[in-house]
């Protein structure tokens, strides 16, 4: 089989060694970037993130990106101690001080602080919120389409870990993309608790059939930022598109299909449970949402 690829593969680029880390309010090298071992992260999971994309000196959808942020710390109840501007500011600086205005990615990381004993109880966590952001040169670079294979793990039910959090608790996404792995695949298709097709390990997951684009609910997925770009942009240029229950007969039939992310944008699927999708490549619709999606870019960070 073809070497394994990932929708955050990237050029290797030496600078990243070199880079500067934003941890609590001070930017150090990427050598001296620490948090606790006491860390409410490290021990539980227990932090929101977001991931952002810098396109010609600019973040991409940066206010939907705090919005999500804001929305997934008051959910878990963590107060992140500064405002949206102190948040950017943080995020300004670190790019500023690493003196990037492009082909750049964030990810922005809070977390509940450092716990007093090593329990889970949140009253333990007394010196915090935990604030880390790290930015890299990344230039995405995929050797080609993606191969999936499903897997049994699925998304929490919304009363017990809503996926629509970006929570640092991805335990169940990483046993997916294992499974994946041992399959013979590059990553995982989930399915959601009915047995329907949702969202793969890392990205939201669509399908192309007789020109129409097909998506699941968002029921019980991440309401990825791309994921909606992808949707509002099909709307507005007349593609046909559903958010609706589909299944794995849907989608071993496809014409097309692809995965949307802050990273990667959009990126063709080739193979699903050992069934070529079309022929392997970015379809007609694929290549069509990636010029709308481009261009929607292009007006978002123009100067």
């Amino acid at each position: 089989m073809d070497q394994k690829v990932t929708t955050h593969q990237a050029e290797e680029d030496a600078r990243n060694e070199n880079i500067l880390i934003y941890v609590d309010g001070q930017i150090v090298p990427k050598a001296d970037a620490r948090v606790s071992v006491y860390d409410s992260g490290f021990m539980l999971g227990d932090g929101v993130w977001e991931g952002l994309r810098l396109y010609n000196g600019r973040w991409a959808f940066v206010d939907e990106h705090l919005d999500r942020l804001f929305e997934a710390a008051k959910a878990i109840d963590l107060d992140i101690g500064m405002d949206r501007a102190g948040v950017f500011e943080a995020l300004e600086a670190t790019r500023r001080a690493n003196e990037m205005t492009s082909d750049a990615h964030a990810r922005l990381m809070v977390t509940r602080g450092v716990k007093v004993r090593p329990f889970q109880h949140p009253s333990l966590s007394r010196s915090g919120p935990t604030m880390v952001i790290i930015v890299e040169h990344s230039r995405p670079t995929a050797a080609r389409a993606i191969q999936l294979a499903t897997v049994p793990h699925i998304r929490g039910l919304p009363m017990s870990q809503d996926p629509k959090l970006n929570s640092h608790s991805k335990l169940n996404c990483v046993l997916a993309c294992i499974a994946a792995e041992k399959a013979g695949a590059d990553e995982a298709l989930m399915l959601d608790v009915h047995g329907f097709v949702n969202t793969t390990n890392a990205c939201n997951f669509f399908i192309v059939r007789k020109g129409a684009v097909w998506t699941s609910t968002g029921d019980y997925c991440m309401n990825g930022i791309t994921r909606q770009k992808v949707i509002d942009l099909c709307r507005a240029d007349g593609i046909e598109i559903h958010e609706r229950n589909y299944s794995l007969v849907d989608t071993y039939g496809a014409d097309e299909a692809f995965l949307t992310g802050t990273f990667g944008a959009q990126t063709p699927v080739s193979m699903i449970d050992g069934r070529k999708i079309g022929d392997g490549q970015a379809g007609p619709v694929t290549k069509r949402i990636r010029e709308l999606y481009q261009s929607l870019i292009q007006r978002e960070t123009a100067s």
